[in-house]
């Protein structure tokens, strides 16, 4: 994709329409250069640039290069073949009636035959480098389904058909490397710049060999080719953030996924959404990445007459079905030939949808449109041979990718291709497992600080939620009620962490697609996105833990001194890990943002039942015991309780006292002594006002709380976070398939 001139005639990178400033952009055509003379690529430039503190400074002549000689193999150009794709779906069967009262050929109208739906029907093509095939339909003829077929995001299982490059069968871990896939929607972080968008594409996708200064280079030549110059220092922007325009965004979703120069790009509508100017310069872009020596496939909806010519090949589909299949300047003697020529002063492409289009309300369809196609592309094909595109006998594709790489082509760690090793053997990924960890955890960062509200958020909520306890349970006593009180508060206090937690549901929700986009072509590993989301979750962690514990703890007056509020301040950090662990897997689980508010609620309620507060430990029924030790709120509840009452020298209740939560409570204090007086006849004891009857230890095991020790219960909380940050990982491993079943 890397060449950035169009030919020898052009002498600086400034003549590029692209290059100028935003508002005064010129869009002018360029001549083609023949299609098997692709030009130089980025990738052999970026190769002449050293590490030296001199080369840093050196600036690339994107433009002229009749100055650089190369000892490279000549190319050996790229065709990408497809034949007799079909695809189908099983749709769900309609209610019908019971077979008893159905007659004819009704049963023949609901068998199971029609129950599927095809979708790709014999469908068959080829698309070369240095040119653009474009797959054109209206809404619902299969274009974004072809595409998905071309780049493996359809399980082989269910398409049939075969898809080559230069007469060899693709395999799928070959095609990630090889290729790029960008979806209609732009999956942008929005609090990043242009140029950090790009770079951390670069940080994924180019080989740590590669250095620092040479990835600036390749996004600096990048961002100008895609004619993004004077927006690089802006950011994305989203509903909220105002950023840069829906053309810029669509060509930064382009130059993320080419930054390794892809040999095959593959586009699902990228011109969707964009006014007539903005999507003829982002088909212009595209044509200049298939002359730098690529294949580009895309599809589009309805293209204009200045984005016509700049395309090569045209697949026209109806309901699955190929209908036309030609170069744009050929569609003129395509109808001719069929009889019904196309007006003079009449748009060729809307003209061809709309013929298509009232074709397919006539009882017969377009069936005998289809099978002109066929006739007159038989006859086209015996005085035009595919192998005319070669000078000389095909290659193979290890001689043609050999000969790619060695012009700077896949600059990511496709670059250690061995063309004469299975593809097996290829590199899955660019970069170690710890290297990805850095780089997703430095983006998420930068792109969280930019957005302190959300976090802001979430902190004034903890400290709200803490003020608040502590005025209502200020300064508790050591009284029965003040018992009753604690055990209040520490339920209330351990179940807040849980449900503050659900607030970060919409994190990973809104990272989804990014991370499908970018994990469907080996970006980086699932593993080192799931370790990395946890790790920078850390520090907002700690912050909530703090401020809640210097918040309440000394305000509700607990036990401890000092060790009891760190122990306090551990167990609140324990929960929040185990609390954001829950509700990142959930997220990874459910992908509607209210219906996952809904289940997290839902479940911290039924944690909160049965963690020991509402009903002892003792008193749950056996058939619901194992949701009591299921519970995220039972273990920190279990453990503040067991750090508050574990002075066996403190008593909470004495004497007179223990009538305090009863109806006695009113009676004089005279009254309550004799009853004691009274008592102590009766048991054998002596029981005065001062005699203490309840220590902390015997409100333990009131509560049940003493089946575990308070470390063993801080141990289990950690583990449970790091449970559910495995099963978080295993829900991205199984729910983030890129591929149609």
């Amino acid at each position: 994709m890397s060449s950035l001139g169009g030919g020898d005639d052009m002498s600086s990178a400034s003549d590029l329409p692209f290059l100028g400033p935003r508002n005064n952009m010129e869009l002018q055509e360029f001549g083609r250069k023949p299609r098997h003379n692709v030009s130089i690529t980025l990738g052999e430039l970026l190769k002449r640039l050293g590490d030296s503190a001199e080369e840093k400074n050196q600036v690339l002549e994107l433009g002229n290069h009749s100055n650089y000689t190369t000892t490279t193999p000549s190319s050996f150009p790229f065709v990408l073949s497809f034949h007799n794709l079909t695809y189908s779906v099983k749709v769900k069967s309609k209610i019908s009636l019971p077979r008893w009262l159905r007659r004819g050929d009704k049963d023949d109208e609901l068998s199971s035959d029609n129950n599927m739906k095809v979708l790709l029907n014999d469908i068959s093509g080829e698309a070369r480098e240095g040119e653009i095939m474009a797959v054109l339909g209206a809404s619902g003829s299969g274009k974004s389904t072809l595409i998905d077929a071309l780049a493996d995001r359809i399980s082989r299982e269910s398409l049939k058909g075969n898809v080559t490059l230069n007469g060899e069968v693709l395999e799928s871990k070959l095609l990630k490397v090889i290729s790029a896939y960008v979806m209609q929607d732009d999956l942008l972080f929005p609090m990043l710049t242009v140029e950090e968008t790009l770079m951390f594409s670069a940080e994924f996708r180019l080989p740590r060999t590669l250095s620092k200064s040479k990835k600036n280079a390749r996004v600096q030549a990048l961002i100008d080719q895609l004619g993004l110059t004077n927006a690089a220092k802006t950011v994305i922007g989203d509903e909220g953030h105002r950023g840069v325009s829906g053309g810029e965004r669509r060509r930064v979703s382009i130059g993320i996924d080419i930054i390794h120069d892809p040999i095959v790009l593959f586009l699902d509508e990228p011109t969707s959404g964009l006014d007539s100017t903005s999507a003829y310069m982002v088909v212009k872009v595209l044509q200049r990445i298939a002359q730098s020596g690529s294949i580009v496939i895309m599809s589009i909806h309805q293209p204009s007459y200045r984005i016509l010519s700049l395309l090569d090949r045209l697949i026209i589909l109806s309901r699955g079905h190929t209908v036309l299949t030609s170069p744009p300047s050929c569609l003129q003697q395509f109808f001719s030939d069929f009889g019904n020529p196309i007006p003079e002063n009449e748009n060729r492409i809307e003209f061809a949808l709309d013929f298509i289009r009232e074709l397919e309300g006539t009882p017969n369809g377009t069936k005998t449109l289809m099978e002109f196609n066929k006739t007159w592309q038989r006859e086209r094909n015996s005085t035009t041979s595919t192998s005319s595109f070669y000078n000389g006998p095909k290659p193979s594709l290890k001689d043609a990718i050999s000969a790619s790489v060695s012009r700077g082509k896949l600059v990511s760690g496709a670059t250690n291709i061995d063309p004469n090793v299975s593809s097996s053997n290829v590199p899955k990924f660019a970069n170690p497992f710890w290297v990805d960890m850095v780089v997703i955890a430095k983006r998420s960062m930068l792109n969280s600080m930019r957005m302190p509200e959300l976090f802001g958020m979430r902190f004034g909520a903890v400290v709200v939620t803490g003020i608040i306890l502590a005025t209502i349970f200020w300064k508790l006593d050591n009284s029965p009620k003040g018992v009753q009180e604690r055990l209040g508060f520490f339920a209330f206090a351990m179940s807040t962490t849980f449900y503050t937690c659900a607030e970060a549901i919409p994190v990973f929700l809104q990272e989804r697609y990014i991370f499908m986009r970018e994990t469907a072509h080996n970006a980086y590993r699932r593993s080192s996105y799931v370790v990395s989301h946890a790790i920078i979750s850390l520090p907002s962690i700690l912050v909530l833990s703090i401020a809640f514990a210097v918040t309440t703890y000394w305000s509700v007056g607990l036990a401890g001194g000092v060790s009891g509020f760190l122990y306090f301040l551990l167990f609140l950090l324990a929960s929040f890990w185990a609390g954001s662990s829950f509700v990142t897997f959930l997220s990874g689980v459910i992908y509607n943002i209210m219906m996952a508010y809904t289940v997290v609620v839902a479940v911290l309620a039924y944690f909160f039942l049965f963690s020991g507060f509402f009903i002892s430990r003792d008193r749950i029924p056996p058939y619901w015991i194992w949701f009591h030790y299921m519970s995220l709120v039972k273990y920190p509840y279990q453990g503040v309780l067991q750090n508050e009452f574990s002075d066996p020298n403190k008593c909470f209740v004495k004497g007179v006292q223990l009538f305090d939560t009863s109806p006695l409570r009113a009676v004089p204090e005279a009254l309550k002594i004799k009853l004691l007086q009274n008592m102590s006849k009766t048991l054998g004891m002596n029981i005065t006002s001062t005699t203490c009857l309840t220590t902390g230890s015997d409100i333990l095991k009131q509560s049940g709380g003493t089946d575990l020790n308070k470390w063993t219960c801080f141990w289990i909380t950690i583990g449970l976070g790091f449970f559910f940050r495995i099963l978080f990982y295993f829900a991205l491993l199984i729910g983030s398939k890129n591929k149609r079943s």
